[in-house]
């Protein structure tokens, strides 16, 4: 990619995160979905290998659309966003716990906990993480206590 496209890549995902901050949801989504879906472009025609800024910005774009996608409960689709996240940036402990916190408002706590550890283990000192994994721990465990005696 030239210099030029890169730029103005750059202030799409700027744009998008300021409107994001500004809580302009829907705007920022589509902002955030323009940077994902000219970068998923530019590396689906082998133009250029994604540097690790690159691969860096679009894990945050994935994540952050999917924010979006959650705040609005759009569980499904906010799965796949963070998902995506950690296919560009697999230690993405961020993506992980989001993830985490729908597998386990879904009652996935299975899931959840794996989220959660993988987070943890990228980043130990995530207290987010920590509390959501013992919460969750606590609910699986009485949610088996409760199907056993049924």
């Amino acid at each position: 990619m030239t210099d030029l496209g890169r730029d103005a890549q750059d202030r799409v995902f700027v744009e998008a995160e300021q409107l994001l901050k500004l809580g302009k949801m829907k705007l920022a989504e589509e902002k955030f979905s323009q940077f994902i879906n000219e970068a998923e472009r530019l590396k689906a025609s082998g133009i250029e290998s994604p540097s690790k800024e690159w691969s860096r910005l679009l894990a945050e774009a994935y994540n952050n659309r999917g924010q979006i996608k959650y705040l609005r409960v759009d569980f499904d689709e906010a799965v796949e966003d963070y998902t995506m996240a950690l296919r560009e940036r697999p230690q993405y402990a961020v993506a992980l716990y989001n993830r985490g916190q729908i597998h386990y408002r879904l009652a996935r706590f299975e899931q959840g906990i794996q989220d959660f550890e993988q987070a943890l283990k990228i980043q130990p000192d995530f207290p987010d993480a920590a509390l959501a994994l013992k919460t969750a721990r606590e609910d699986l465990e009485d949610s088996l206590k409760k199907w056993q005696s049924t």
